[in-house]
């Protein structure tokens, strides 16, 4: 597969190694979103040590460092070497390295080099401040997919790397617009689809066939047996955690059962409260689940809180594989999407769609030429569940209804979301609009609206296809 995107990324870190200085840039963000391709694609054609750690004794990892310096060095008597550490290690490497240039010292998974050695981070701030920092020729990324380990053990204060990086990259799932790009011939429709699944995560995003339909891609990937997503959400979670049954419970809890809440999600899942607590936080460092907040101008209370699957690929995986194992075997692939997934589909559309839309507020505000500090996010209450929220510096604040399924009466469309406002706390009284976000185009109602509003479809949004 051709590289795709990271076009950003990609020209800082072709900046930094064209610099005179030497580069240390902490690469970091949830699994499955390219950071190692991005490395890999970076390293071509470059004097370049990539190291992978893994969850292996020190003296094993050490010695796969060698090999691969010898390598990169065309120092084949490096790999005979059987340094005592990580610091003779990386001297050896060090004293070989004649330039011109820099050598690109990449370290991958770097929480579990890390986890046999708890001294590395140390042994590398003692060679960047002594040797590395001043000489220009080492570029050194620190590359890690735990978000907690790399917040805290790389770029956080307590870490012997505090202050020293000089940039740093959190490389998030790609955005619609850019996961488009991945099946460039398939409907702005067909593209939502599949982003609905894959979220914006590349490897996921390569896949889907484009020559298939999403139901074909479904079925061949999710509901066959031997299908290249059919149990990466059990590869994902078991790469990382331990008392996976736990977790499984939870995701279930909220893909399939639909629970948001605390109590709700402990019930659910048969876990009490306490303990829920801890498997919610570590999701969330992993970049699997997310909480959230209603957005309504003042600050959220703990009873607001509810949580949500950030992750595309588990909500769906969730949601229609897991629970359905065993039914999936005897129904085979096609039958289980039909009447599995199906029936469900457009309702499991809808939802994801309420994403999309708020993703696409920002660029709304940028090409209608809004320049104020602004907020985005949804309202829930009691009586209410507003879409989308636009909480805006300059007295505004927008308020928006989504449908992906047909809209065959715009007219009922407004009157639901005129209705809401009276039921949305307004304490700073800024002005309202409307904003209608619809899978199709829709043709406003002729009768004009007392408030200022905006029709949006998909296509309106990010383009005809």
């Amino acid at each position: 597969m051709s590289f795709v995107g990271r076009t950003q990324e990609s020209k800082m870190l072709e900046e930094a190694w064209q610099g005179s200085a030497s580069a240390f840039i902490p690469i970091y963000g949830r699994r499955r979103t390219g950071k190692s391709r991005l490395i890999v694609q970076f390293a071509q054609n470059k004097p370049a040590i990539y190291h992978v750690g893994k969850q292996a004794p020190a003296a094993l990892q050490l010695r796969e460092f060698m090999e691969l310096a010898a390598v990169a060095l065309k120092e084949p008597l490096l790999a005979q070497v059987t340094p005592d550490g990580w610091s003779a290690a990386l001297k050896h490497v060090e004293d070989r390295w004649k330039g011109p240039g820099k050598l690109l010292l990449a370290l991958d998974e770097f929480q579990w080099t890390v986890e046999a050695s708890p001294e590395l981070p140390s042994i590398l701030q003692e060679a960047w401040d002594r040797r590395w920092q001043k000489s220009g020729k080492i570029m050194l990324i620190l590359c890690g997919s735990y978000l907690g380990f790399m917040e805290r053990e790389v770029l956080g204060k307590k870490s012997p790397l505090f202050g020293r990086r000089t940039a740093q990259l959190l490389l998030r799932p790609f955005g619609f617009r850019e996961a488009s790009a991945f099946h460039p011939k398939w409907s702005r429709v067909d593209q939502a689809q599949a982003h609905f699944v894959c979220g914006g995560l590349p490897a996921y995003l390569e896949c889907f066939a484009p020559d298939r339909s999403i139901e074909q891609n479904l079925a061949t990937l999710f509901f066959q047996e031997t299908g290249a997503l059919a149990r990466e959400p059990e590869f994902l979670l078991r790469e990382e955690l331990r008392d996976v049954a736990n977790y499984h419970a939870i995701l279930q809890a909220m893909a399939a059962g639909g629970e948001t809440t605390n109590s709700g999600i402990a019930q659910a899942a048969g876990i009490g409260d306490r303990a829920l607590h801890y498997y919610l936080t570590t999701l969330m460092e992993l970049g699997y689940v997310r909480r959230r907040h209603p957005l309504h101008g003042r600050a959220a209370t703990a009873r607001e809180t509810r949580y949500a699957i950030a992750d595309s690929l588990l909500r769906f995986w969730f949601r229609f594989v897991y629970p359905n194992q065993s039914r999936i075997l005897l129904l085979g692939p096609d039958r289980a999407v039909r009447e599995l997934v199906r029936p469900a589909w457009d309702a499991y559309c809808g939802e994801c769609f309420e994403r999309l839309c708020r993703e696409a507020l920002p660029h709304l505000y940028l090409s209608e030429g809004m320049s104020a500090p602004f907020e985005v996010g949804e309202y829930w209450g009691k009586e209410v569940q507003i879409d989308v929220i636009g909480l805006r510096e300059d007295g505004w604040v927008d308020l928006g209804e989504c449908k992906w399924g047909t809209v065959r009466s715009p007219g009922n469309l407004r009157a639901e979301l005129t209705a809401k406002t009276a039921h949305f706390p307004n304490p700073s009284a800024r002005t309202l609009s409307l904003r209608y976000f619809t899978r199709d185009v829709v043709k406003p109602p002729t009768a004009a609206s007392a408030l200022t509003e905006h029709w949006h479809s998909l296509s309106t949004l990010y383009g005809d296809k």
